[in-house]
């Protein structure tokens, strides 16, 4: 199996395309922007934050990792897997690797069981990106320096560091889809494979953490400009979390954190034991 860094890199400052020479991407006008020593390269000017530090904080993405190599979203990685695979196994022999990329890709988790599970399939060629620097650098650090599986950037879906119709599949996971920017990195029969949270996913968490429950949002797809619905997938399961550690991490690597109040905290923080629904959908869209 041939997994690849994505190359087709834009510069962020003016959309041009980026080559790579010594460690170093750079853009006909001049910018250039240096790999760090863990492997990764920030693509995210200064101009393009909201923030100081953007993106989930050092101590979420630990959280999320050690969640994560737990193996609980395990199920949800496979079926993502799958659906990406089965996409990439339609391209004839000879065109060039499917490429493919994470968009808010995290401590790079789903990536790689992605390379995990690419064992007799077309040859795959990946990209990580998140606005959290945290989050990139652990990705990074876990790579393969002597063959990295991804190239992983620190920027922003808003405005993604990817040269136009040069992707084959875009994810997002858990996300901030930015639909505009999506369609332009996209080929014309490229895949967008959304995985949201369904009506059920955390109830319990939820629960212990508000007072009351907000209306569940509409589950119909949703009609994206752009793009035809091709299918969804539900992928539902029963988690028991064992300990006051694996459930404050649970916590602490979703939006919940800021959302829940004080209190709500305090009490996720006493439990010792907690059985969680995992409720999510992955709904795969095709660029028209």
């Amino acid at each position: 199996m041939s997994i690849t860094p994505f190359q087709a890199l834009a510069c962020p400052l003016d959309g041009k395309p980026l080559s790579w020479s010594d460690s170093v991407w750079r853009c006909s006008d001049g910018h250039s922007f240096d790999i760090a020593k863990q492997g990764y390269v920030n693509l995210l000017p200064v101009q393009q934050k909201r923030s100081y530090d953007p993106g989930d904080s050092k101590a979420m993405v630990a959280a999320r990792q050690r969640f994560l190599g737990a193996g609980h979203y395990q199920a949800i990685a496979e079926a993502v897997s799958n659906a990406v695979l089965s996409h990439a196994e339609v391209q004839a022999v000879g065109n060039p690797p499917f490429s493919c990329l994470d968009a808010g890709c995290g401590e790079g988790y789903y990536l790689r069981q992605l390379a995990d599970a690419a064992t007799n399939t077309h040859p795959l060629s990946l990209m990580g990106l998140d606005i959290s620097k945290w989050a990139v650098l652990a990705a990074a650090k876990q790579d393969n320096k002597q063959a990295p599986l991804s190239s992983w950037v620190v920027g922003s879906n808003a405005h993604l560091p990817v040269q136009t119709e040069t992707l084959d599949c875009v994810l997002c996971m858990f996300g901030f889809p930015v639909l505009s920017e999506f369609a332009r990195v996209l080929r014309t029969g490229g895949v967008l494979l959304q995985v949201e949270a369904g009506p059920n996913h955390l109830r319990e968490l939820r629960e212990v953490i508000y007072p009351t429950l907000k209306p569940e949002r509409s589950t119909e797809i949703e009609v994206l400009e752009g793009f035809t619905h091709h299918s969804i997938e539900r992928v539902s399961y029963s988690l028991a979390l064992n300990g006051s550690d694996e459930i404050v991490d649970l916590l602490a690597m979703t939006p919940h954190l800021y959302r829940a109040s004080a209190e709500g905290r305090v009490r996720a923080a006493a439990l010792e034991m907690l059985s969680v629904t995992v409720d999510v959908r992955l709904v795969i869209y095709t660029k028209i």
